[in-house]
């Protein structure tokens, strides 16, 4: 906390050595017809600098004189930007005319110049307003998994993270405003992700390899939650909404304002959520998920001091969630094992415009969060998992050289954790990262080039490896081994004839990752425009990648890291040592295509992409098994004495590096038909190889989907329906899953109430009562899809 007071203080202090805009850029934005466009965003780009149209349309931009590029953007329109040069003692006028478009087009925050996202090479998607509330769900992944490119990694209602492209876990980051959420949601897919949908703004979804911004972690892609935790206004606006769920009984109530006064603004946000388990068509005489009942709760204070070239602004939040773990039972279906979730995070966010010669602007972000996760059994903890972490990353943006808008960022993170208990995979270890990287862009004529380039330093270190003594089981039918081509630095090899000896040692790893990227966008002619990307990123493998060794009861597993390798040479029988090749990082080369159509009521959006990683780490079936680590003996098994148990044994995963190729096509057609009423039809397919052979585990299976939306005066209204195609491209010990159709539908009544504008809506998911199993899930059998469910909600803003 000292740490971040003083960061404040020293912003502050540079702040104020900045001078004062001294001319003015006042405008108008219309439409092609010459109505007024009201809540246009007008932004002078490469800066900070940004305001909003009135009801009149009418916008004022305080700027000192020179050249500027103006980047506008409005809801249901196509962005524009226009060159203007500000001269002394003489107001600039113009006028800006939008075309409409059917492609939605908004300004990113995810990037550094928080352009379009049109105007990015690299695909990203945005969800916000009322779509983001009729899709809001209690996780992360399952709110995003109708987005394009974009799939779940369902655990039973009660966790999930988004999979972009068949790549999820330490590939895909997820981040709040920016910055890592710090929970231990990439360890496994039963820890859920530390972010609250109902109080977020807008989600953005960046497809591809984002490393160049966000470091190796992103190398498949990010997820970036922006709120005004940390306001840039005084003015005073509130959200909230309350809504009651059918199928889990669910209630929920959140809301968030932000106001302020002279330069002092301030937010609050809070939300309160309580279910019990949720059903599922009947089958075999099943009709709910036993243990699947969650209740969370969380607020955020912020606040912020408004300077005239930007904002320093500071927040604080804490989450607690306690939920059930569908099938985390050790083998004894009456016991139920519970999450219980706590966070306390501190971010500092700032902004600054300034007026010289080199400096344009200062970006700067800062956050240190706390998170704790136990896990319960009959009430007593037998697990806990901890992640302190701090961040900073600094943007420092030049002014416009030659016309290039660029500049460099220095992005530091450090993550201790540790996992204490019966079910401690992964030993503790603590990760250090730091990097530069560099970043431009500039137009040449109708064609935008963007580049940069990122090196980074990442340390792994753990003192309490762990090497056990381990008796495997060979499973019946399966006979490889899985021979790994992966390793570290000189650990030597495991003397295997110390029988139920545990070996415990010191680990120290230091990686290089490297990035580079290069992208166009072409606007070949109006309305249109052609994107390419071209990205080589590396990426450092994560610690619990490495480290592992134990039993993962959450994913029904036994992992073992790519530290260790499975020897059964000379006869012997099977066992683990030390790995005596290198450890090496993933290496991915990526191109992305993309094609848009964004002017007018028809519009269109298609990528393709290609993906070849190198040493890609992953779980490989070895056709072993090992021991639970739980002692059954002790357990009743309905007053029956059944003697001597048999352990519970749990099928035997290695983390192995191998070559994978990624590659797939995702498209999106809407047609505007009228002012009211709009056709979306939209799908993806991914393909997950093995150079050498074979798929990679729990690929998302192709699926097409087609959306009706009406949006009146007072009546809005949407209907989705999305079709999963059978998945048959299994991995080993990995079983094809069914196609199923999934139809979700809502429907919105508008109306106001003094200053209060309102709505109160139904909400229909799953309305065919079809069940479904999620192939990309651990626990597909265990936890299928939430039958029908009928939501009832009001929400309300002013």
């Amino acid at each position: 906390m000292k740490k971040l007071s003083r960061i404040m203080s020293a912003l502050l202090a540079i702040s104020a050595s900045s001078q004062l805009y001294a001319e003015q850029v006042q405008g108008s934005v219309t439409n092609k017809e010459g109505a007024v466009v009201a809540g246009a965003i007008v932004k002078v780009m490469g800066t900070n600098n940004v305001t909003t149209t009135n009801e009149q349309g009418l916008f004022t931009l305080n700027v000192k004189p020179g050249r500027y590029e103006l980047h506008v953007v409005a809801e249901r329109f196509a962005h524009e930007n226009v060159d203007i040069v500000v001269t002394d003692n003489l107001n600039s006028q113009l006028n800006v005319s939008l075309d409409k478009s059917a492609i939605e087009i908004i300004d990113i925050s995810a990037t550094p110049f928080h352009s379009s996202n049109i105007e990015s090479a690299l695909p990203i998607t945005v969800l916000h307003g009322e779509s983001l509330r009729m899709r809001q769900e209690n996780t992360l992944g399952d709110t995003l998994k109708k987005e394009v490119g974009v799939h779940s990694n369902f655990h039973g209602g009660v966790a999930s993270t988004p999979i972009i492209r068949g790549l999820d876990g330490p590939r895909v980051l997820v981040t709040q405003n920016g910055l890592d959420a710090g929970d231990a949601s990439r360890v496994g897919p039963d820890h859920a992700v530390s972010t609250e949908t109902s109080t977020t703004e807008r989600i953005e979804v960046l497809r591809g390899p984002a490393t160049l911004f966000y470091g190796s972690g992103a190398i498949g892609g990010v997820v970036n939650l922006v709120d005004e935790r940390v306001p840039r206004s005084t003015d005073t606006k509130s959200e909230w909404l309350t809504e009651y769920n059918s199928n889990n009984n669910q209630s929920l109530i959140s809301g968030s304002i932000n106001s302020g006064a002279g330069n002092i603004a301030v937010h609050a946000d809070g939300f309160y959520r309580d279910s019990d388990n949720y059903k599922i068509p009947e089958k075999n005489d099943i009709d709910e998920v036993a243990n699947s009942a969650a209740e969370a709760s969380g607020f955020t204070l912020g606040t912020s001091y408004l300077l005239d070239n930007g904002f320093v602004g500071f927040s604080y939040q804490t989450l607690d969630q306690e939920y059930g773990i569908p099938g985390h039972s050790h083998g004894d279906e009456e016991v139920a094992v519970l999450a219980d979730l706590k966070q306390n995070r501190w971010q500092l966010l700032s902004e600054l415009d300034f007026e010289n010669k080199i400096i344009k602007s200062l970006n700067t972000k800062f956050a240190y969060t706390d998170y704790r996760h136990s896990e319960l059994e009959v009430g007593v903890v037998g697990t806990t998992f901890d992640n302190e972490s701090l961040e900073a990353r600094v943007e420092l943006l030049h002014q416009d050289f030659g016309d290039w808008r660029g500049g460099l960022s220095v992005h530091y993170k450090q993550s201790d954790f540790s996992a204490v208990g019966s079910e401690a995979f992964t030993p503790p270890s603590e990760t250090d990262s730091i990097a530069l990287a560099w970043i431009e862009e500039r137009h040449f004529g109708d064609v935008l080039l963007q580049l940069g380039a990122r090196i980074e330093r990442t340390e792994i270190t753990a003192d309490q490896v762990r090497l056990p003594a381990l008796e495997l089981v060979e499973e019946h039918g399966h006979d490889d081994h899985g021979h790994d081509d992966h390793g570290h630095d000189d650990h030597g090899h495991d003397d295997h004839g110390q029988e139920g000896m545990t070996r415990n040692f010191t680990v120290k790893h230091v990686f290089t990752p490297v990035s580079l990227s290069a992208g166009i966008v072409w606007d070949f002619t109006d309305g249109y425009n052609l994107g390419l990307s071209l990205s080589h990123s590396e990426r450092a493998p994560s610690a619990s990648e490495l480290l592992s060794f134990g039993p993962h009861i959450g994913t029904d597993s036994y992992e073992v890291g790519a530290l260790f390798s499975l020897h059964d040479d000379h006869g012997e029988t099977p066992h683990f040592g030390l790995t005596d090749h290198d450890i090496v990082m993933e290496t991915a080369n990526n191109i992305d295509l993309s094609l848009r159509k964004f002017k007018g009521d028809f519009g269109f959006i298609f990528n393709a992409f290609y993906n070849q990683i190198d040493d890609y780490y992953y779980e490989q079936a070895t056709g072993l098994s090992a021991g639970d680590g739980h002692d059954h003996s002790g357990h009743d098994h309905g007053g029956h004495d059944h003697g001597e148990e048999e352990p519970h044994t749990l099928p035997l995963f290695i983390f192995t590096a191998q070559d994978v190729t990624l590659h797939g096509f995702e498209a999106q057609v809407v047609w505007q038909v009228t002012d009211e009423f709009s056709w979306r039809v939209q799908g993806d397919i991914i393909r997950a190889r093995l150079d050498e052979g074979g798929n990679l585990p729990r690929t998302p299976p192709a699926r097409i989907a087609t959306e009706f939306s009406y949006q009146g005066e007072y009546i809005s209204a949407d209907l989705f329906v999305n079709h999963y195609f059978e998945q048959t491209h299994t991995a080993a010990l990995e079983t094809s899953t069914d196609s199923y159709v999934m139809v979700d539908a809502n429907v919105n009544y508008h109306f106001s109430l003094g200053q209060h504008d309102l709505a109160v809506y139904l909400k229909g998911k799953n309305l065919t009562d079809e069940y479904a199993q999620v192939h990309t899930s651990f626990l597909k059998d265990l936890t299928p899809l939430a039958g029908r469910s009928i939501a009832i909600g009001l929400r309300g803003s002013f």
